[in-house]
């Protein structure tokens, strides 16, 4: 929770070109995606549960690429990887649930 809240208030910060906005937003990105990474293991046979462990892991190493173009870009690139791990990210909190809810009634 703490990186994620974190993760917004440097991208917030980071539009007012604050100087220290990118250290946070990448400080949050890295404690989100570790827990994205680490915290929802899936061991199962489901091929579309995997693929979706694999596009949040992918969501996740897109968020902290955008920490690392926020550093290295002097414009707002950074904006267009931020919303394609945005989009990612909440594609898939609300595809997996229900996937596992599926799985878990048919076993």
């Amino acid at each position: 929770m703490a990186g994620a809240i974190l993760l917004l208030i440097g991208a917030v910060l980071q539009i007012t070109r604050w100087e220290y906005a990118p250290y946070l937003y990448t400080l949050g990105a890295v404690m989100f995606g570790y827990v994205q990474v680490i915290g929802g293991r899936y061991d199962g046979t489901n091929f579309i549960i995997k693929r979706l462990r694999k596009q949040q892991i992918f969501g996740a190493i897109a968020l902290v690429f955008t920490g690392v173009l926020m550093f290295t870009m002097k414009r707002n690139e950074w904006v267009v990887c931020l919303s394609i791990a945005a989009v990612l990210e909440l594609y898939t909190a609300f595809r997996i649930p229900q996937e596992l809810e599926k799985e878990k009634k048919s076993l």
